[in-house]
């Protein structure tokens, strides 16, 4: 299923409740520490397939136990304090933090209060396996159990994690019924969390040299209009995320996706100064361009005049 499940105002007991947060995000054992409350509980949930973007409140203090089996949890607390203990350790994840639970390993969260809102992130494992790989080209990368989201990169991912889950709510999940822009959320989504929590490589394990652009550079000029994702790039180049950006710097004098959106405007320039393919918006959506207002301005900074102009000029 792809779709936004709103369940908040049809909690009957606590047994309901048990239920559809096992059904959304992960089989667990509950322990409600009163009787009521289970009716001011929510839980919504945006599915993205390979992973889950879900919005938990309880209506009175719940202790959780969860081994989070064939999947990684990050959880974020929007508001009060999330404490947990996976294996011997013990955490605590505020505003501005998260804590990642490692796949098939228990967790105990004593005494999550009603004051607790959590945004998680559910993560299949085979998934974040694959995207880390793609993302970093090696095989040994772990997910730090204690995340900070106050750095600029953080604090860019969740709101990106944020946006996405409010998109859905606002939409009522329509966006992300397509399982090619699910798919392509979801590896953001996950491609980014990699870049802001995984600490930066050692420098000087390899050089960088400028065949891996030439071949990422490639793939954009043969498809353009491609949902690219930074992890779909670094796989072609045959380098981590971070060592493509760098070699982009040093080679392009930008970044890929500079650099495909540059692509882009080319070939929406050269269809509309040809009167190909119908209106301004069905040619940039032919392209690529997800963000209409964006393009406009990027094209009038590169052309001197509005796409419309362009046009209208070739009609």
């Amino acid at each position: 299923m792809r779709h936004l499940l709103q369940s908040a105002p049809r909690f009957e007991d606590w047994e309901g409740v048990h239920d559809a947060l096992s059904d959304a995000y992960f089989p667990h054992a509950m322990h409600p520490k009163a009787v009521p409350g289970a009716s001011a509980s929510g839980i919504e949930v945006v599915d993205l397939d390979s992973c889950r973007l879900a919005r938990i409140t309880f209506g009175a203090t719940v202790g959780i136990d969860s081994d989070h089996p064939g999947a990684v949890a990050v959880n974020i607390p929007l508001s009060g304090h999330l404490a947990s203990r996976i294996g011997s350790k013990n955490y605590d994840a505020a505003p501005g933090r998260a804590t990642a639970f490692p796949a098939d390993t228990p967790a105990h969260m004593p005494a999550w209060a009603p004051d607790l809102v959590v945004l998680g992130l559910r993560i299949d494992s085979a998934h974040l396996h694959r995207e880390s790989e793609r993302v970093f080209a090696r095989k040994d990368v772990r997910l730090p159990t204690d995340i900070d989201l106050r750095t600029p990169a953080g604090a860019a991912w969740f709101r990106m994690a944020r946006t996405t889950f409010d998109n859905a709510r606002d939409c009522g999940g329509v966006l992300y019924r397509d399982p090619q822009v699910a798919d392509s959320v979801a590896s953001m989504l996950v491609t980014g969390l990699l870049l802001a929590a995984v600490p930066e490589e050692p420098t000087g394990r390899e050089m960088l040299r400028p065949r891996p652009v030439h071949r990422v550079i490639a793939a954009m000029e043969a498809d353009p209009a491609r949902a690219w994702t930074p992890a779909d790039l670094a796989e072609i180049a045959g380098v981590s995320v971070r060592r493509l950006q760098q070699a982009f710097r040093e080679h392009v004098g930008t970044t890929p996706f500079a650099h495909l959106n540059d692509i882009r405007l080319e070939r929406i320039h050269d269809d509309l100064s040809h009167a190909r393919g119908g209106n301004v918006t069905d040619v940039a959506l032919a392209w690529g361009v997800t963000h209409l207002g964006r393009f406009a301005a990027a094209y009038r900074a590169r052309y001197g005049e509005l796409p419309s102009r362009t046009l209208a000029r070739a009609a």
